[in-house]
């Protein structure tokens, strides 16, 4: 049985991209950005995640730094490696270059005291989409309403 602390989430991702597949990866952070990570100091807001070289890398994900570090901190927006196999990296390398898929953060969480990330393969939604998704989730609410009338 795994205990699983979830720590951040991008609440905006699943609003702007339409997820088609989720994966789960090891984080590499350094000293005490696991400290800032605990404390919950993470903004997944802007992030992204690339395959370069036969590596994954997290972009764009803030981590505050830790205020009692001070001169060990680095910096809150570097790039992170992601921590996956090879057959993981090529696969989703393989379906990154398909037209318009991305690798989007969706959580951070720790699981048994390691640090994971949760990306997507996801295809980002135009505008037509985000109000389909908008109509159908109010006419969800609207015949539960109706429902727990009767």
């Amino acid at each position: 049985m795994s205990a699983e602390h979830k720590v951040a989430q991008n609440r905006k991702a699943r609003h702007d991209y339409e997820i088609l597949e989720t994966l789960e990866a090891g984080l590499v952070l350094r000293g005490a950005e696991v400290k800032s990570v605990r404390d919950g100091k993470v903004n997944l807001q802007d992030g992204w995640a690339t395959v370069e070289r036969g590596e994954a890398w997290l972009h764009g994900v803030h981590i505050s730094p830790y205020d009692p570090a001070n001169r060990w901190n680095v910096d809150p927006v570097r790039t992170r490696k992601l921590l996956l196999t090879k057959d993981q990296i090529r696969d989703l390398a393989g379906r990154v270059f398909e037209k318009g898929l991305t690798l989007v953060p969706l959580d951070l969480h720790f699981r048994n005291g390691f640090a994971k990330v949760t990306i997507a393969i996801a295809r980002g939604k135009r505008k037509y989409d985000k109000r389909e998704s908008i109509r159908r989730r109010e006419m969800e609410r609207e015949a539960e309403r109706h429902a727990g009338r009767r």
